[in-house]
């Protein structure tokens, strides 16, 4: 568990975080927009507040562990529904 996790497995994908700025997600350079998808394609949501929210999410769970909270999961909030291009 503790160490560099595996990251690169998309092709053409970079997801890049930075502590001040938030995610960020580019696709051949080009910047892109993280997304909640469901299985049939839909778009629940997409664009900042997505990364905000996944942001967030990943660093409460992430501040548990330091804490040596006894639980590891960490859950959000439901975010409003807009359409992508919002």
């Amino acid at each position: 568990m503790i160490g560099e996790q595996k990251t690169g497995t998309l092709e053409g994908v970079v997801i890049s975080a930075v502590s001040h700025e938030g995610l960020r997600a580019t696709v051949n350079g080009k910047p892109a927009r993280l997304a909640i998808v469901l299985d049939d394609g839909t778009i629940i949501s997409a664009g900042d507040d997505v990364a905000r929210e996944a942001e967030a999410v990943a660093v409460n769970c992430y501040r548990n562990m330091l804490r040596l909270k006894g639980h590891l999961r960490v859950l959000s909030v439901p975010l409003a529904t807009s359409p992508p291009n919002e």
